[in-house]
């Protein structure tokens, strides 16, 4: 098979997420494998460029994987033809700018979530990539899920009849960091960085919600910092500025609702970190990231509520689990052979830039609602292309 070398500027690499996940659980496993087919007999390879502020951890990366090619300067590497795409998973605050630099220089872009730290700023980068012609995407990686395959089979395939409400449940402890190291990096907790799980996780929620159920229609929200003082990867102290957990009720076009409840304060008492359970006239689920089970109408135990004595049901056990029967690529993987894919042949992307400045959208909105103390009502696209325009 003949490659083809596509070559990937990854800024942001020296992050958790970015190295991990997009770097070597993505890139370098695509490497591995020989590459992306084409299905012409040619094999797509990427050849990742690392960027970041850095340069000792730059190196040592690259050195690590053997990767011939680091530097300290996005503007370098903006300005060489040879690159291809610009891969953007630094902190929020820096996203949009790096971003639209890298449409002005016509290189195909793919992007980590939020787009910007604004609705307006997500908007004008999809504006922005579709004008310029190229191909433009964002990581929507829990649709790539298990779980959430198993649980988008049952609702395709009409498992619940009617979907009358959703109750999704995320979230785990993050330690202060004054004792135990915190498992998020401190800028997670600092508005003026573009932290907050409302700005970082909604438009997960979107994507997510939306693909499975449909449009949200509206929104009512409430967010909050529950642990106001946290130790910084120095050991410094520092006042949290940013949310830390949301509660939010969505109603969907359909007439279903939504419950959300997302807390980095929260004690897991789940079988995963995320667990979504969706209830219909014709069954039940509940989908985590990597297991889903069910209870059909016709399994459905006959509850009679008596405080007084011991409940005879063991309700857990009359659930069954979905089998594995398919093969789960990691999700991360799995959308950036896509996203190169569309990349090389000069294609649209399913999930583009338009589709996430949807999800910044639903962010705003909910941060707006929390302030307002009222339900907002979601606008819905003005096309396949565009979400609507929003105002304040």
């Amino acid at each position: 098979m003949t490659r083809k070398v596509i070559h990937v500027a990854l800024n942001g690499v020296t992050g958790r997420m970015g190295y991990r996940q997009h770097l070597v659980r993505s890139l370098l496993s695509i490497r591995e494998q020989g590459g992306v087919p084409l299905g012409d007999g040619t094999s797509l390879y990427p050849e990742p460029v690392l960027v970041g502020r850095n340069e000792e951890r730059l190196r040592a990366i690259a050195e690590r994987h053997g990767l011939g090619r680091w530097t300290t300067s996005l503007d370098e590497v903006l300005a060489d033809p040879a690159v291809g795409v610009y891969f953007d998973t630094q902190v929020t605050g820096a996203r949009e700018a790096s971003l639209l630099k890298a449409v002005e220089a016509g290189k195909h872009v793919y992007t980590e979530k939020p787009l910007a730290s604004s609705a307006e700023g997500a908007l004008r980068l999809a504006r922005a990539a579709k004008a310029a012609g190229i191909t433009h995407g964002v990581v929507q990686d829990k649709l790539f899920l298990p779980g959430v395959i198993k649980l988008r089979r049952l609702v395709r395939e009409g498992f619940f009849g009617r979907v009358l409400s959703v109750r999704l449940e995320f979230g785990y402890w993050v330690f202060e960091g004054d004792g135990i190291p915190a498992q998020r990096p401190s800028w997670n907790y600092r508005a003026e960085d573009g932290g907050g799980i409302v700005l970082d996780m909604f438009p997960h929620w979107q994507y997510l919600l939306e693909d499975l159920f449909g449009p949200i229609a509206a929104v009512y929200a409430r967010n909050v910092t529950h642990v106001p003082r946290r130790w910084d990867e120095t050991g410094a102290p520092y006042d949290v500025t940013a949310d830390d957990a949301a509660y939010a009720v969505l109603e969907f076009a359909s007439g279903a609702f939504a419950s959300v409840n997302a807390s980095w304060a929260v004690r897991v008492n789940r079988r995963e970190l995320l667990e979504l359970q969706v209830d219909g006239t014709g069954g039940s689920a509940v989908a985590g990231l990597r297991e889903c089970a069910i209870q059909h109408r016709v399994s459905t135990p006959l509850p009679v509520w008596n405080p007084d004595l011991p409940d005879p049901i063991d309700y857990q056990a009359l659930w069954t689990d979905v089998p594995d029967n398919m093969e789960f690529g990691n999700g991360f993987k799995v959308q950036w052979e896509l996203f190169l894919k569309a990349a090389a042949l000069a294609r649209p992307f399913q999930w583009d830039l338009a589709s996430g400045a949807r999800g910044v959208q639903l962010a705003e909105l909910a941060l707006r609602s929390a302030a307002e103390g009222r339900r907002i009502e979601v606008p819905p696209p003005d096309s396949k292309d565009e979400p609507a325009a929003w105002t304040g």
